[in-house]
């Protein structure tokens, strides 16, 4: 029985599938009289093809909520394919096709597909059966056991690639798999193929015989067939909306119960609310007034975002372990002072609700890294602390810490976004002596920002030294601040030289603080304290204030200095100030000073450390008409493609590559290289740390720029820079004999400026 598609508000997506089965379907009926033979049509055949047209087709069965109909014209082609050959059934098939397209559709497109399909379909079984039977005219003559196999064959082939075809086209449109469409649709049309090439197998012989007699006795029996199985669609339709019916009413009738059960069940609790209304009024305040106890109690010990304790609890508890370790001399404890490492970096990229929930998380990794007798506590922000209650030993508390580390290694899965955290960890041990929670604390506090400073992603233990350097960098920090505020400060300024004349090019502004009891104090000591405590935001702008304004007096002393240039290094934390490129613009326009004699130094660390943020700032500073200078270049980490985004017109080449120059060629290769580097990509290039007339040498070879170090001259004061010499210097002796003005090195009196 053929499957017959009717398809109306064809999806575009169908086209190609249909023009592609039509040129498939053309292509099987040309084809087919040059591999077949052509058999000698007899007034039988023209019965048998006036038969399938006007009656079989007609006769269909639509399956229910699909437009597709199950027709028994496929018994006629069966029929015609065993009596007649292979060509005759295609030619059958398209036939039947064109007729059953013309009664079910207009559109000539329809009727020409649902031709081509039943022609392809025909074609793919012939081919099938000659290839493992040969002619399809001789299967009758077969054995019974080879015959059943080849007309077996014949009704599945036709059977998959007719509802193949039908499930491709309504998946199409229905825009469902194939698999599925066909599952649902036809997987249960194989019994009428089935019974179509039995019924085609029972009366071929008679038919060849008989003709026409046995047609018209076995036609009734197709019919009753064909109507049997009507009738069974009926009634599976009928019983289906029988089957729904009653689901429904069903369905209702619970309905109907749940709403009565639900309606006894209110009125039954209204009745008892109201005669114990009076004894509930009473429990309920009761429990409130201890609900609210536990809830103020658990509110004031524990931190409401992560659940875990807080500084007040732990703080309780470490009395109880201190007044503990004082009656037991075995009894040993320890707290573990943690701050995540970079946690504002994911606050400022992902945002704070994915902070919070790092901190939940950690929270919860600490809690499956101690025991149940330890506390783990938040204490504010990103700082948490464990307490390790009754240790083994002391060395218990640093394989915790140890513990922890390794447990971070594995990321943080928050929202999605894969986080990786550290943390640095300081560590108090009860043999130290406490009397106090908050003196371990501060301790472990102490040692936490030891192993921050020693690069963080570590564990430092505490010891007395600790606290007298924290005292120390207090004192210092204190110290600072009344420096700047009664300008104990001062800037030196350290030449940088023109490699190629020996002539003055510009100066480095460096600051340097005097302190009134303590003397002069290394800038490697107070810098990193400025940066730790945010001062060195003010302390950067003053001494860039302060340069400017130098800078503006020697321009004007001479039209020969007119050229000078200053450099003045930013800070990471000046760069991370959104107010910065205004500050700078404010200086420049109070001091007028012209913005390109002006360089702006940062370290690489500074840029790389968030360089898509960096490549903003130093955009809008180029804007400005500054000079950009990346310092110490070669000692951090740098993406050469970050490195031609940044707008930067100088690379400072660092004092260790340069003190090293002559040690090992492959030190000098270094050199070279960032010199190549710059002068590739269009930058200028200042040696650091020149001491040497050898190392002076060897970077006028390279061609490199310009050089600052001792060898010209230490950092040294205004007044001393402004000091006329006539001598010439060793350096420019050896190697620029021709120049009259030069820089006495080493010497207070160090830097001859041309005069008008």
């Amino acid at each position: 029985m053929d499957t017959v598609i009717q398809t109306t508000g064809w999806p575009r997506a169908t086209t190609l599938y249909r023009y592609s089965i039509i040129i498939c379907g053309a292509a099987a009926l040309v084809s087919a009289p040059r591999w077949l033979s052509i058999p000698h049509f007899d007034l039988r055949f023209l019965f048998l093809v006036a038969v399938t047209i006007l009656v079989s087709s007609r006769f269909a069965v639509q399956i229910p909520r699909v437009n597709t109909n199950v027709t028994v014209s496929d018994t006629f082609i069966f029929l015609v394919l065993l009596l007649y050959g292979g060509f005759a059934g295609i030619v059958l098939a398209a036939a039947e096709g064109l007729f059953s397209g013309l009664r079910i559709s207009k559109t000539p497109v329809m009727i020409a597909f649902n031709s081509a399909m039943m022609a392809c379909s025909t074609f793919l079984t012939v081919v099938v059966l000659r290839v493992f039977f040969g002619s399809v005219a001789d299967l009758r003559t077969f054995e019974l056991s080879s015959f059943i196999a080849a007309v077996g064959t014949m009704a599945m082939v036709q059977y998959f690639a007719n509802t193949g075809f039908s499930a491709i086209g309504l998946a199409l449109k229905t825009r469902e798999s194939v698999w599925l469409t066909w599952q649902k649709h036809y997987l249960w049309t194989s019994i009428t193929y089935l019974a179509g090439a039995a019924v085609a197998a029972a009366t071929v012989n008679s038919f060849a015989k008989a003709g026409f007699t046995i047609f018209i006795v076995g036609a009734p029996v197709i019919a009753i067939i064909y109507f049997t199985y009507h009738k069974y669609l009926d009634e599976i339709k009928s019983t289906s909306a029988q089957a729904e019916q009653a689901e429904r009413q069903r369905a209702e009738a619970e309905r109907a119960r749940a709403e009565a059960e639900r309606e006894r069940a209110e009125q039954a609790e209204r009745h008892v609310e109201e005669l114990n209304r009076h004894i509930a009024e009473q429990e309920r305040i009761s429990s409130q007034l201890k609900e609210s106890k536990e809830h103020f109690r658990h509110a004031a010990f524990h931190d409401t975002l992560t659940n875990l304790p807080n500084r007040a609890l732990l703080a309780e508890n470490l009395k109880f372990v201190i007044e503990r370790a004082k009656q037991h001399e075995d009894y040993q404890f320890a707290v573990l002072f943690l701050d995540l490492d970079r946690f504002k970096n994911v606050n400022d990229s992902l945002g704070h609700s994915i902070g919070d929930q790092l901190l939940i998380a950690m929270a919860r990794r600490l809690e499956s890294c101690t025991r149940e007798a330890d506390m783990v506590a938040r204490l504010g922000g990103d700082e948490f602390a464990v307490l390790l209650d009754g240790i083994p030993d002391q060395n218990e508390a640093a394989r915790m810490g140890q513990r922890i580390q390794e447990k971070l290694q594995s990321p943080f899965n928050l929202s999605g976004h894969e986080v990786f955290t550290t943390t640095s960890i300081g560590i108090a041990l009860s043999s130290t002596g406490y009397d106090h929670p908050e003196n371990m604390l501060r301790d472990a506090d102490t040692a936490m920002y030891r192993a921050k400073a020693k690069g963080k992603a570590c564990y430092e233990i505490f010891d007395k030294g600790m606290h007298t350097h924290a005292v120390y960098l207090l004192q210092m920090e204190n110290d600072l601040r009344r420096a700047i505020e009664r300008e104990e400060l001062r800037v030196h300024y350290q030449p940088i030289v023109s490699l190629d004349s020996g002539q003055l090019a510009g100066f480095e502004a460096l600051v340097r603080w005097q302190h009134p009891e303590r003397g002069f104090i290394n800038p490697s000591d107070f810098i990193p304290l400025a940066e730790d405590t945010g001062l060195i935001v003010p302390l950067g702008l003053w001494v860039l204030r302060r340069a400017c304004e130098q800078l503006g007096q020697w321009q004007w002393q001479s039209a020969a200095n007119r050229s000078l240039f200053m450099s003045v290094n930013l800070s990471g934390k000046q760069v991370a100030r959104p107010k910065l490129v205004s500050e700078i613009r404010q200086v420049l326009e109070e001091t007028r000073i012209d913005p390109k004699y002006l360089k702006l130094e940062i370290t690489e660390s500074a840029v790389m450390e968030n360089a898509e943020t960096a490549v903003q700032l130093l955009r809008r500073l180029k804007a400005l008409g500054v000079q950009l200078s990346i310092d110490d270049f070669g000692t951090g980490y740098s993406s050469l493609g970050y490195l031609h985004r940044f707008p930067v017109n100088t690379l400072k080449v660092d004092r260790s590559f340069v003190g090293r120059i002559g040690e090992a060629a492959e030190n000098i290769e270094i050199v070279r290289t960032i010199i190549s580097l710059a002068e590739n990509m269009g930058m200028e290039v200042v040696a650091e740390g020149v001491e040497t007339l050898s190392q002076l040498a060897q970077l006028r070879k390279l061609n490199c720029q310009y050089g600052q170090g001792y060898l010209f001259s230490r950092p040294v004061d205004a007044e001393s820079v402004s000091t006329w010499i006539s001598r010439k210097p060793h350096w420019q002796e050896a190697l620029f004999p021709s120049k009259s003005d030069y820089f006495v090195p080493g010497q207070p009196a160090v830097v001859q400026l041309r005069s008008a």
